[in-house]
């Protein structure tokens, strides 16, 4: 499927790649070429009036690391605001902490794998995500 994103985002997700934060590096590390079971994701990927930190379009899902600066309140409505936006175009998102990325990677992987499983037990149809 063709996702439509505003052009005037493209160079602004060339520059938040090039000023990776720690854990988006780490994630990154992990999957990037494939190397979650064969899927394949991209970073800072503009979708509609959004930058998602990562995102595979063939499991129709976003994987966004947040900062302390998400506990914002402002911050905070915006990433809900964010999430609907992407649920409507039939993109899950998973959300990750900073912390949970840099100090418990098994994890934040186990959840990424469980959605893909469900995903091809589903018959390669996104599963739905519990709101966060």
């Amino acid at each position: 499927m063709i996702i439509k994103y505003n052009p005037k985002l493209k160079e602004l997700a060339r520059e938040l790649r090039r000023n990776a934060t720690k854990s988006e590096v780490r994630l990154w590390q992990k999957l990037k070429r494939d190397q979650m079971h064969g899927y394949d994701f991209h970073r800072q990927k503009p979708i509609d009036e959004y930058i998602v930190d990562f995102f595979c379009n063939r499991l129709r899902l976003a994987i966004e690391v947040d900062g302390y600066s998400h506990e914002i309140l402002e911050v905070w409505e915006r990433d809900v605001k964010k999430n609907n936006r992407l649920n409507e175009l039939g993109i899950q998102v998973l959300r990750f902490s900073d912390a949970q990325v840099l100090k418990d990677m098994d994890n934040v992987l186990r959840v990424i794998e469980e959605y893909i499983f469900q995903f091809e037990a589903n018959g390669n149809t996104p599963p739905s995500i519990p709101p966060s």
